[in-house]
């Protein structure tokens, strides 16, 4: 005998009014970074802070999320996100396939993000899975939960540094641990990019059958709707459905890569960014492992504004800022209690340590190194879900909920 749980009709709820103040802020000072990166770094650079700012409106308009993805996956069944990233993976390869295999860009020849499948890679991502649980967000999710005003993801953002400020002095370690597992892309064999396509392809649907059955055993409650607006408007300022952001977010990824030679990546600029700081504040950190490596050296030493994915990641928090304050929805949160506070502080440590032992997050890892058929990018993708297991009970020791199988939405 089976049972059918009864759940409330799911209402839609209206968009509220934009906040013209913060349209403009946001407008203007999106436009003075864009006139700063140009003049520092040149038109290709600047040319990339428009994708950013490009993906932080993608990136908040549809919600696009990975840590809720996953944790509805684990705790009720709920696959609709799951099928989600899989859609945006499956035209993600296609399009990769045609930039790798004409060894054509802006840039010279595009080059995907291909790492070795190894212990680094796994230890690092499951370390990632749970801090992005008990944190609140992943790594593009911080960015643009940061733009729409979620104070408390602040801490998690600071988090993520401190964390990759860390991982600096383990770099010798982590290398090693980065080095222990075959380097294996999907497209290196005789059947080439096609043959890449194909045997992505069918990993994708085969997780995508997985999570529809999954789903229909354990009857999850339907995703949350986001507020929306009517007609036309809703381009500008309503939600978008999740197939939406899962093809813009992988038309944008193929862009990158066209546009730099490498695909899209987040969390190596939160590294920079805090040894940055600390040189500010009159600590030098340049001694650290890995700021001893030559292209992190030059990094260190150069403008911020001349870093390709620092410059991203201020377009995604400007993109995202703007998009919300269209949609009615940037609200400072001004108290934050202080179990979610120090959850979002451990969380992020635990990310920005993790991805740099992992060699890159949900996006430089997982999206980006599945889209470049790679193997490490599935084995991070399974690491992750397993450290999903583990932080999705720790979320309500630091006041976070869990979606349960009796609510009517998650």
């Amino acid at each position: 005998m089976s049972v059918v749980n009864e759940r409330l009709p799911v209402v839609v709820v209206e968009a509220p009014s934009a906040r013209s103040g913060v349209i403009i802020v946001g407008t203007a000072l999106a436009a003075i970074l864009g006139f700063a990166v140009y003049h520092a770094a040149g038109w290709k650079l600047a040319l990339l802070y428009v994708v950013g700012l490009a993906l932080g409106l993608v990136l908040f308009h549809s919600r696009f999320g990975f840590t809720s993805a996953w944790r509805q996956i684990v705790a009720v069944g709920q696959g609709a996100a799951i099928r989600a990233h899989m859609l945006m993976l499956a035209v993600a390869v296609l399009l990769f396939a045609v930039i790798l295999q004409s060894g054509f860009g802006l840039s010279g020849a595009p080059q995907g993000m291909v790492l070795p499948a190894s212990i680094g890679v796994a230890a690092g991502a499951f370390i990632f899975g749970i801090g992005m649980q008990i944190g609140g967000s992943c790594a593009s999710g911080t960015l643009f939960a940061v733009g729409s005003g979620q104070t408390a993801i602040l801490y998690t953002l600071g988090g993520f540094i401190l964390g990759s400020i860390g991982s600096a002095f383990a770099a010798t370690w982590i290398l090693y641990l980065q080095s222990l597992g075959p380097t294996v892309s999907l497209a290196a064999t005789p059947l080439g990019y096609g043959g890449g396509v194909l045997f992505s392809l069918l990993i994708i649907g085969a997780i995508a059958a997985g999570s529809l059955l999954l789903q229909r055993r354990r009857n999850p409650p339907p995703i949350e709707p986001a507020p929306v607006a009517r007609g036309w408007t809703r381009v500008l300022r309503g939600a978008w459905p999740l197939w939406v952001g899962a093809i813009l977010l992988a038309v944008l990824n193929a862009v990158t890569l066209f546009i730099s030679g490498s695909p899209w990546g987040i969390t190596s600029a939160f590294a920079l960014w805090g040894a940055k700081f600390l040189g500010w504040i009159g600590i030098d950190i340049s001694h650290a492992p890995y700021w001893t490596i030559p292209k992190n050296a030059a990094a260190l030493h150069a403008s911020v504004l001349a870093d390709r994915v620092s410059v991203m990641d201020f377009g995604i928090m400007l993109g995202a800022l703007i998009a919300s304050a269209l949609a009615g929805a940037f609200v400072l949160h001004r108290a934050v209690p202080w179990k979610m506070a120090v959850g979002a502080v451990i969380g992020g440590v635990l990310m920005g340590f993790g991805a740099r032992m992992a060699g890159g997050c949900n996006i430089g890892a997982y999206f980006s190194g599945v889209a470049s058929f790679s193997l490490h990018g599935w084995l991070w993708g399974v690491a992750a879900i397993a450290g999903t297991y583990v932080g999705v009970p720790l979320r309500p020791l630091f006041g976070l909920g869990n979606p349960k199988p009796t609510d009517s939405v998650c």
